[in-house]
């Protein structure tokens, strides 16, 4: 496919800047194959269309990350949170080691729990099992739905839980305890399942899978997190791909409160460590044509995953930071510390924009999530100021 130019602009402006309308598959594959000259005229088209449906503000959560267990039963080929029984790091957190980090949390003025852990891990390991037995639970959803809904009760945070696959009865059990629920999509590429490709051994890593658990989320009217991770093998029509199947089932339910384009970045000891990551333009080229593949919706991009300069990604026509926290680090990505919050807003500030708090689920999406649950209605009423955003209070001295 030929790469776009500069004469291709007026073209795509006319697809986008007036009606809102997406631009088609050919296009958005076309503008991702641009070179370097059109960058800048992509880019602005997407700043128009951003500026129409989410002017003024960029968001942020301030969360704790809390990884309840790293063990998990998938061997992706960029991962180094997972880990195996008995290796070096290998934890499931306790209750109380739970509310220590959210206790903490408040102190520090967060108003997310975001729960990361390791995918069915009981079902490849005994010893998950006996530690599950022993907490007096069955399966580590047990574990996280009493975890969140502890956090609930007895703290002024919002749990927010990324658990990988779940049946469409698990959405509805967690629906009523968290207020969103998370799980990228990552790609809709097959060929990453192959062997030796990023999601060999990772049989949860399917995205007819993974696209059935967005669907019955749909279904049910939860609002939900997704994204894709960009530069794990995927070809740019297998991008497109994948943003669209996003679209497609925000546009059938209306409940995908975000999407997140997330750049790999390689890690030492995995089988990617010297896989090439995508560079800054490729990043800001695929944030631009996300945005004028869904013009609408929320999309975010993390910050600490493209220092020392997070701040090119607001020209990409983001609206969202994603979750950062002043006080855990980012256990996904640990060599990847989040932005100091002064920091993110003195940059953000700088590019013309108001930076503001939200919690776990947006502004537009609280009436939503507040039907499932008598517990989660009354914690969205005092969690939320009176535009949906989080009431922010000052952080307190430990």
């Amino acid at each position: 496919m030929a790469s776009a130019s500069l004469d291709a602009m007026p073209a795509i402006a006319e697809l986008t800047g007036v009606s809102g309308e997406p631009v088609s598959r050919e296009a958005a594959c076309l503008l991702l194959r641009s070179d370097d000259y059109a960058l800048p005229a992509l880019l602005s088209e997407a700043q128009a269309v951003r500026a129409k449906f989410k002017p003024a503000v960029i968001t942020y959560s301030r969360k704790v990350f809390i990884p309840l267990t790293n063990l998990c039963r998938d061997y992706c080929g960029y991962c180094v949170f997972r880990r195996d029984p008995g290796e070096a790091g290998s934890h499931t957190m306790t209750p109380d080691e739970v509310m220590e980090v959210v206790r903490a949390g408040e102190r520090a003025g967060c108003t997310e729990a975001l729960f990361s852990l390791g995918d069915k891990p009981e079902l490849l390991f005994p010893e998950m099992r006996e530690t599950l037995r022993r907490f007096g639970y069955k399966s580590m959803l047990h574990y996280l739905e009493a975890m969140c809904e502890k956090v609930l009760r007895e703290s002024s945070l919002l749990p927010h839980p990324n658990p990988g696959l779940m049946s469409a009865e698990w959405l509805e059990r967690l629906s009523r305890v968290a207020p969103s629920v998370g799980l990228m999509v990552e790609t809709t590429s097959a060929r990453l399942l192959a062997k030796n490709a990023a999601h060999d051994n990772a049989p949860d890593k399917d995205p007819v899978k993974r696209l059935r658990v967005i669907e019955d989320a749909g279904r049910r009217k939860i609002p939900f997190t997704t994204g894709i991770l960009i530069g794990i093998g995927e070809t740019l029509e297998e991008r497109v791909d994948s943003l669209i199947a996003i679209r497609e089932l925000h546009e059938k339910y209306g409940h995908i409160q975000e999407v997140i384009i997330q750049n790999f970045r390689a890690k030492a000891g995995t089988s990617m460590a010297h896989w090439p990551e995508p560079n800054r333009q490729n990043m800001l080229r695929t944030l631009a044509v996300a945005r004028l593949l869904m013009p609408k919706m929320n999309i975010q991009a993390p910050p600490n995953l493209s220092d020392p300069h997070y701040a090119d990604l607001l020209d990409g026509s983001i609206n969202d930071w994603g979750g950062i926290s002043p006080l855990t680090p980012d256990f996904i990505n640990p060599e990847k510390p989040w932005p100091h919050l002064e920091e993110l807003q003195r940059r953000t500030e700088a590019k013309g924009f108001e930076l503001r708090q939200r919690l776990p689920v947006y502004p537009e999406f609280i009436d939503q999530t507040a039907a499932h649950s008598d517990l989660l209605q009354e914690r969205l009423r005092s969690a939320a100021d009176a535009s949906g955003y989080a009431q922010t209070r000052r952080a307190r001295a430990a």
